[in-house]
């Protein structure tokens, strides 16, 4: 084993915490842009084939977070357990950890797809799509399903480059991916030249296609390059060891990043109840919320690995400082966000459709929800800070209450009274509701740990 080999991480416990901040978030930015602004590229190419089209690529929405949530919620474990152990500097752990959760996270992959795939129909209908929307629905996940596979085991792989403080390369990955797709996408959808003309098939084709490009050169960097994954099955002993470690944070954290998409598909039951412009409005406005969140995300996947090395350490003076830092500069980046988004709604809705309902509904989305995006980045923060402390079980039962005790009730009984103008406000409400819950939590969970280290010491 080469030198380069043998310690591929940098060390997250010495040094100023802001400088390692903006080294590690920085690159998932840049990244995180590239892809993001690529996925509105798609949903336009997709808007070109009508209001149908765009209503149906919006009910897909949740059913495909879903598969991206195993995949979140394996790769957050991995990243805590890895992360730890380089804490400890115990890199032989770390690598069995990253070992086992590549081949667990491949298995679970097929399963869910499967099943998701097996009651396709009957899930879209308890979501209120039309028998006549089906049709374009199955032609997106018929061909999106069998690649989700790929998808999720690059997330997996990601961040066990990230637990190593690698957040370059995850970053060029999706970057390259999303331009591939953006590519490939009108090539696929309209069919200029040679190519065949998929219609809405297209889209996921050009998805498929660039994300399995991506598998493939992360499978010879993981393995090959910096030999962070081995290609053999672990023993017996090895992978019941590192898989129970992953396991237990990873299951809970899947199963919270699952909260989301099933919440969304309630939302989008609830809007569809005002139609389906109503609908295509939500769906655009899904896509909108990653752009405008993009800080959030990023430093999402930057903290958590900071956070568990400094937690390995034991320096839970650095943990807190780490966290406190990151939710205050986001509710002041996120208002500044809003701002700008509020100024330009007509404009944006505008870009995603001509139909004047449809407008009307983007533009008041893009006036209301955002209000909400910096106490939201309180509650991400907050459970991925949960996740590096090894306790998933309270960033989990926080998801739950998040989507079923505030975000989904506030936003249908907004419904109720107020309208589509009430169902924003409504899940805005809620959102500021548990950002507070969050941030008490977290604040307690770090004063429990610092007690008991004292106690050891």
């Amino acid at each position: 084993m080469t030198q380069q080999t043998k310690n591929p991480s940098q060390n997250l416990v010495e040094g100023s915490i802001k400088d390692s901040l903006v080294r590690m978030t920085l690159p998932m930015i840049v990244g995180m842009i590239m892809l993001f602004t690529f996925s509105l590229v798609d949903t336009w190419f997709i808007s070109f084939l009508g209001t149908e089209a765009l209503t149906a690529i919006s009910f897909t929405f949740p059913v495909t977070f879903t598969v991206m949530s195993l995949a979140i919620g394996l790769g957050i474990g991995a990243s805590a357990v890895v992360a730890k152990c380089l804490g400890r500097s115990e890199l032989e752990k770390a690598k069995e950890a990253a070992t086992v959760i590549n081949y667990i996270s491949m298995a679970l992959a097929i399963l869910v797809a499967g099943v998701l795939w097996l009651f396709m129909d009957q899930i879209f209908a308890l979501m209120g799509a039309s028998q006549q929307l089906m049709v374009p629905i199955r032609e997106y996940m018929a061909v999106w399903f069998p690649g989700s596979v790929l998808v999720v085991c690059i997330m997996s792989g990601n961040s066990v480059l990230r637990a190593c403080g690698n957040t370059k390369t995850p970053s060029i990955l999706m970057a390259t991916a999303g331009l591939l797709n953006a590519i490939l996408d009108p090539l696929l959808i309209f069919g200029p030249g040679p190519f065949p003309e998929l219609g809405i098939a297209g889209a996921a084709w050009a998805t498929v296609i660039a994300w399995s490009i991506g598998f493939f050169y992360l499978v010879y960097l993981l393995v090959v390059k910096l030999e962070m994954v081995s290609p053999h099955i672990p023993a017996k002993e090895v992978f019941a060891t590192s898989g129970r470690d992953m396991l237990r944070i990873g299951i809970p954290a899947a199963g919270a990043n699952m909260m989301t998409p099933l919440a969304a598909g309630i939302m989008t039951r609830i809007a569809a109840g005002f139609g389906d412009t109503a609908v295509a409005a939500f769906g655009v406005g899904a896509r909108i919320e990653p752009i405008a969140t993009l800080l959030v995300l990023a430093m999402s996947s930057s903290l958590p690995p900071l956070i568990s090395q400094n937690f390995g350490a034991n320096r839970m003076d650095r943990v807190e400082e780490a966290y406190r830092m990151a939710t205050r500069f986001i509710m002041v980046w996120q208002l500044g966000v809003y701002v700008l988004l509020a100024a330009g709604a007509g404009l944006i809705a505008g870009v995603f459709s001509q139909d004047p309902e449809v407008v009307a509904a983007i533009r008041l989305f893009v006036w209301i929800m955002p209000l909400g995006y910096g106490l939201q980045g309180i509650i991400i923060l907050s459970n991925s800070s949960l996740n590096a402390l090894h306790k998933p079980l309270s960033a989990l039962y926080l998801s739950i209450a998040r989507f079923f005790v505030f975000y989904v009730p506030l936003a249908y009984m907004g419904s109720v009274y107020f309208g589509l103008f009430g169902f924003f406000a409504g899940a805005v409400c809620g959102n500021f509701l548990m950002a507070m819950i969050s941030w008490r939590t977290v604040n307690r969970a770090l004063g429990g740990e610092q007690t008991l280290q004292e106690n050891a010491a």
